[in-house]
Formats: C-alpha cells, structure tokens, sequence
C-alpha cells in the first residue's frame, strides 16, 4: 500500500496553490543558478497595486441614451416572450377547433347522388332526388360562363387569396361602415364551400373559426379549379335544387354545360338570396339582379358591354317557369324519414306511397284558391291540408299554397294553437268518466284565479246538454269539464290518441292554446274515425330498388284499442250535431260525417278537423308571422268550406256510410227492469215448482205401482 508523502510540520494548508518565491522559475540569463533559499520568515504584507490607466475612457452606463437602450431590449425580451406565448396559445386554439373538424375527405368526395323516386298510389311517378334531376360535374364540363359570372360577382381575387382574403374583408369592412348596414359580405368561395360542407347551419364562434380553418385546409389539399367545381355542385340555388345543374335544369330546362351568359347571370345572382331573386317567385328583382351581375361581368373583363346590353333585352325570354309537380311537401316529408325504413340509404330506390296524386292535385289547386282568393281579401296568407284513411295512409298532404314560393311544410313543420278543436279531447274524457251528451252544463260566467274565459259571441245560454256545448263551442262548459276531470287525464287522452306536442296543465287546455301540428290533429281525429283504434300516420308502403327487389315492406300495425266503445259512440252522436247543427254547418255533407271548429284568440288561427268513415281530414288557415289578425276567420267558416270542397272530392264515386260507431247495447229502462226480473222469477218458481211435482209422482208411481 503507497504511503503519503509527509508534509512538514507547520507548511500551512496542503491545498494552497499559491506560489512562493522560491518556486518561480529564473529568468534567462541568470545562470540558470538559483539563489540560496532563505529560511521562511514573517509574512510581509503585500503592497496594492496601482491600477493600470485605461486604454480608452469607459463607457458611460447613464443618461437619456442609456435607459433607452435598456427599455428597448426588455421591450424586445417581453414582446418576444409574449409571441411565444401567443403562438403556444393560438395553437391550443386551433388544436381544440380541429379536433371535432367533420371528415373533409368523405364530404368533398364527388360520387353520384342516388336517385329516389316517388310512386302514388296509381304508380304515377311525381317526385325524384338525386341525380336524376342533376348530377355533379366538373369544372372543365360547365359552361365557362357559369365561374365568370360568380367569380365576378362573389370573389373576384379568388385566383390571389390563400382561401381567407385579408383585402376583401377591408374593402367589405368599409364599405359597409360608409353605408350604415351590410352590403358587402367578406367571405371567400373557399369559405362557403366550408360553410357548406358542415351539416349545421350553427353560426357562433366556435364553427367561424372551425369554417376558417377549413378554408385554409381546402386551399391545400385541393386546386382551386377542384374549389370552385365542388362549391357550384354543392350550393343551394332555389326551388329546392343543390348545384347548378339542377338548377339550370329547374330554371331552363338546359344543363349546367349548355348555359349561356344571361342563364349564368341568372344563377349568379341566386347566391345572395335565393328565395328573393328567384325568376320564377319575382321575375323584375331576378331581372335586377342580373342586370347586377352583367355589370360586374362587364368590370372583370368577362365580357363587353355590348354583349350585356345584348342579352338583358333577348335572355328574360328563355326563362322556363314549369310547374312544379304535386305532392313535393309529401315527398319532403318521406325524405326526412327515409332512415327509419332500414338499409335503403345510399341506393338507388322507388318509394311507393300512399299519396293519392289525383286527390293531391285536387287538393294543392283548391287551397291556393282559397288563399288567393276570399283568404287574401280576409288575410290569411297561408294554409295547409292533411288527408287520411282511417288507418292512417295519408292520401294527400300540402303543407302551404305554393311550394315554390315556400319549402317549409305547414302540415308537419309548422307547430300552431288548435283552438276549440281540441274540445273532442276533453269531452272523451269526460264521456270515458261516465258523462253523457245529455248532461246539462251551466254556460255561465266562470272566474279561475285571473282568467275568466268568455264564450266567441259574448253570451251565455244557461244550462244546456253537453251536445249543444260541443256542437256550438261553448268554451265555459268546456273549461268546466277541464276542471271536474282534470287536465292530466285530458292529457293522457290526446296521448292515447297520438298528440306528441307539449301541452299546459291547467285549465286553458280546454280552449287549445297548446301548440300541435295538423299532422298529428289529424292522427288523433283518425282514432276517433276509425271505431278507437290508435294509429301512426304514414306514406310509404313499401320500397324497392330498379330491378323491383322488396327492400321495405309495411306490415301494418297499430296500438290497439285507446277509446272506450261506449264512450267513442257518445262522441260521434256529439260531433255529428257539430257539421249538422252547430258552428260545422257549412261543412255538411251528402253523407254522415263528424267534426269540430277550431278558432284562436284574435283570429290567429282557423281550423276545422273531420271525418266521415272513408277519409278524415284536417284543415288549417292563419299566417306565418303569427303577428298578423285575419280578418273575422273562424274554424266554421272559410276552413270548412275547404274541407267540404276536398271531402266531395274524395269521396266522388264512393256509397254513403255510416260512421264508424261502435254497437253497444241499449240501456234497459229501470222500471221495466224491475218489472221483468219480478215476472221472470216468478215463472222460475213456476217452473221449479213443476219440477218438483212432477219428480214426487214419478217417485211415488214407482214405490206404489199406478
């Protein structure tokens, strides 16, 4: 094992590193002789040094120019910490707007729509969707003119911005500062084509952002000749068409390849509003509008002014104005609920319906004559229609006066009080507790907490049977009723019947200031029409492919017995009074048939349900701003001259039938009861006592002999 070296005795510390003076080395030139060494002494005190002079002054650290210096690099040092911190931030914020970003891939792809088309019930084809009315094209195929006119009219820069245009939302911006509301939009084609491609019209901060980040994706992945191609086969266009094939197909007849440049124009000018520029609901504001489009053609450099001049004279006169085909609100109605039919989606089908297309025909022509006619002079812009067999196949539906003018389905769609329609309901409840029509009500003046319900003439009759309260809508007798059985149980019944909608549980059920659709009014009516039984209303049959395979087949159905026999017939004696004398008089018809007015507080609404044992049908009349009064409408009085016009109809050829009422047996007169069981015992006892008689002599023969 090495030994340490030894350090002598009082060396100092071991680590020291210090240099004595015995240790440096000698100059040359010395000898290369080192001096004796000297033994260790005191420590001597090291003399301070002067400080050597500086080359050049120091710099000076104070004044004006300095802080400057400092203030700017900690200004440099903070705004680059911030722009990190932003960038990490902004990030963060993408990576949350992205992550539920829909597939872009699968919703760009441009595959074949399938095609649907609708059968009546004759097998007379009368609607179609898919690509059977337009198909998907690519940019290449179009007609050139049909990019010109858009890109001059919605986003000249297309060719110059990376899907998001900083200069055009400036530009938009103060234009729309200048004139005090909004008259020019900012967004791209690439940024409606995002729009377009999310299947929510959400508009909060979440999906902009989501629709900017979409754009700017679209920008990459795609051309902008493939942007473009997929934004003019995707936009909405009017009339119910997506893309400018259907639409020139709709509008002209023409496809989307062979449109000329006042057809382009046309379609162009659709983009900022389609319902409102359409050539065929306002042919001037379609013909200003591309008058507009034109002009910015003529900007761009598309075209000459000349040729603009030239075709606003000559191009008006190739609009087509085809009538649009019956039973589109129908066929949108099945359209919405294709996917409760089973593995159909994404096929190539044909949907055979239950519609009636004559009866529809009927039907369409008759309410847009009401409304255009004694309905305008009275206000009343808008109606709709449900007609149903009592099993509940709708023979024909309108959901408004003309599909062009509006898409939106009244029938189905639109949620409006019932009025005293929804008096049946609350009678069934009643004749179900056990009442009859020939219970007697006071119509008199009633008080609940703040609401004292009046009757529609402002008079009160006294005490009159349930028959005549019905049949003459009194609403104290009916509120009544609502407060004696409850309005739970007046509830529970229009469940039963197929009422879905939300209803007030209190008393001012009775009067129906409950919001319901005339689809499902009608629905419940039909339980009432067809002996109680509850029925869902529908208008698909069955569905096959091209080639006839059954892909769809209905197999009937149904929820049973919901109404009381007993009950059902008193209801039928009370609604039959309505048509025959009551406020439903001039809904009568040439056969027995049921019924009830319906009317809204200020004339809102107007409604009059019905049936006879072939059809139930339900009327409807108000207006869609639900702000307007109609003038002095009841349910009695232009609805149901429009139910008995589309009941004759129906109805042509068919024999007269009873109702639908259910056979009970005739309650026994209690004196005559009691009466009967006395003479009936005692012939019973008679009888049993010949029995007995007889029996003893045969015993007594047979022990004594004759």
């Amino acid at each position: 094992m090495a030994v340490p070296p030894s350090r002598p005795k009082g060396a100092g510390n071991p680590f020291k590193l210090s240099i004595d003076p015995a240790d440096r080395l000698l100059p040359s030139g010395s000898g290369g002789e080192m001096p004796p060494r000297e033994p260790p002494g005191p420590k001597k005190t090291r003399e301070p040094r002067e400080p050597k002079k500086p080359s050049r002054a120091p710099r000076k650290t104070g004044g004006n120019g300095g802080n400057r210096r400092i203030w700017l690099r900690r200004l440099l040092l903070w705004g680059l910490t911030l722009a990190i911190w932003a960038g990490i931030g902004v990030a963060g914020i993408v990576a949350y707007y992205a992550i539920d970003l829909p597939d872009i891939d699968r919703m760009t792809a441009q595959t074949r729509r399938p095609s649907v088309v609708f059968h009546s019930v004759e097998g007379e084809t009368f609607a179609a969707y898919g690509d059977l009315y337009g198909e998907p094209l690519e940019l290449a195929e179009m007609s050139p003119f049909i990019a010109q006119a858009v890109l001059a009219t919605e986003d000249r820069r297309f060719y110059s911005h990376f899907g998001v245009d900083p200069i055009g939302l400036a530009r938009a911006l103060f234009v729309n500062l200048r004139a005090g509301h909004t008259v020019q939009g900012g967004s791209t084609i690439t940024q409606q084509l995002a729009k377009n491609l999310f299947l929510t019209p959400d508009r909060n901060m979440k999906r902009k952002v989501q629709e900017v980040l979409m754009a700017l994706w679209l920008e990459k992945r795609f051309s902008k000749e493939q942007i473009l191609g997929l934004y003019l086969n995707r936009v909405y266009l009017g009339s119910g068409t997506f893309g400018v094939d259907a639409a020139a197909k709709r509008y002209f007849d023409v496809s989307a390849r062979k449109v000329d440049v006042y057809q382009a124009a046309v379609l162009a000018g659709l983009l900022k509003a389609p319902s409102r520029y359409s050539p065929l609901n306002d042919p001037e504001a379609s013909r200003k509008r591309t008058a507009d489009v034109l002009d910015n053609m003529v900007k761009a450099g598309y075209i000459d002014q000349k040729t603009a001049d030239t075709v606003q004279v000559t191009g008006a006169a190739q609009l087509v104005k085809r009538p649009i085909p019956a039973g589109r609100y129908f066929a949108d109605w099945v359209m919405s609920n294709l996917d409760q039919f089973g593995e159909v989606a994404g096929k190539d089908i044909i949907v055979h319906t239950t519609l009636d297309i004559s009866l529809q025909r009927k039907v369409e022509a008759d309410l847009k004559a009401m409304i255009t006619g004694p309905g305008a002079k009275a206000h009343a812009s808008q109606g709709a229609v449900v007609v149903m067999s009592p099993d509940g196949a709708i023979r024909a539906l309108s959901g408004g006066k003309d599909y062009d003018d509006s898409q939106f389905n009244r029938a189905t769609q639109g949620l409006r009080q019932p009025g005293s329609s929804f008096k049946p309901f609350v009678y069934l409840t009643a004749m179900e507790k056990g009442h009859t029509p020939d219970d007697v009500y006071e119509d008199a003046p009633i008080r609940l907490g703040n609401w004292s319900p009046g009757n529609y003439t402002g008079k009160y009759l006294g005490p009159i049977p349930l028959r005549q309260a019905l049949a003459e809508s009194v609403n104290t007798v009916a509120v009544r009723l609502v407060e004696e059985v409850g309005p739970a149980r007046v509830i529970a019944t229009a469940r039963r019947l197929g009422i879905t909608a939300e209803l007030r549980g209190d008393a001012t059920l009775a009067l129906g200031t409950s919001e319901v659709s005339l689809l499902e009014m009608t629905t419940a009516y039909a339980a009432l029409a067809n002996g109680g039984y509850g029925i869902a209303a529908y208008g698909v049959s069955r569905i096959t492919d091209p080639q006839g395979q059954v892909l769809y087949q209905r197999q009937g159905g149904g929820f049973g017995q919901v109404v009381s026999p007993v009950a059902l017939a008193r209801m039928h004696d009370m609604m039959s009074a309505v048509i025959t004398q009551g406020s439903g008089k001039a809904a009568r018809l040439d056969r027995p048939a049921a019924g009830k007015t319906g009317t809204t507080q200020d004339y809102r609404d107007a409604w009059f349900m019905g049936f006879t044992a072939d059809y139930v049908t339900g009327v409807w009349m108000g207006n869609d701003d639900y702000r307007i009064e109609m003038k002095k409408v009841t349910g009695g009085g232009l609805p149901a001259q429009l139910w008995k016009q589309i009941m004759v109809a129906a109805h042509r050829g068919l024999p007269a039938r009873p109702l639908r009422t259910p056979e009970i047996p005739a309650e026994p007169n209690p004196a005559e009861s009691v009466g009967d069981f006395v003479a009936g015992a005692a012939q019973a006892a008679g009888d049993v006592a010949k029995g007995i008689g007889g029996a003893i002599d045969d015993l007594l023969k047979g022990i004594f002999g004759r």
